[in-house]
């Protein structure tokens, strides 16, 4: 499955985290996240109603409170998207991950060559 992940202003530059605009109507979709550090460790992947979802994120004392926390998302129906989380969980193999339901994975295209 192809999908597009989100970024900031639609110029390719990835979001940050703590800073990325929650009131944009984007985050009213469900889908699926994913959060890292620049130039490092992927710390989440997640899925669900992205404003909610990210918001409490963003309180968890998991992540780091600095700025060099990224962010990306995509809009995934609800048919598939505990697959699509499980295929990326299982790709990039984050720090911080919801319990695998026993979907089977659907692959789709990573927001970047990670591997």
């Amino acid at each position: 499955m192809n999908v597009n992940w989100g970024t900031c202003g639609g110029s390719g530059i990835w979001c940050g985290f703590r800073t990325v605009d929650l009131t944009h109507p984007t985050f009213e979709k469900e889908g699926v996240y994913i959060i890292w550090q620049k130039g490092g460790n992927i710390l989440r992947v997640g899925k669900g109603r992205l404003r909610d979802k990210i918001t409490e994120d963003r309180k968890s004392p998991v992540f780091p409170t600095s700025n060099n926390l990224l962010i990306t998302w995509t809009e995934i129906s609800s048919q598939h998207r505990s697959g699509v989380e499980k295929y990326i969980v299982e790709q990039l193999n984050p720090v911080v991950a919801n319990e695998l339901t026993g979907a089977a994975p659907v692959p789709v295209n990573l927001p970047w060559p990670y591997k």
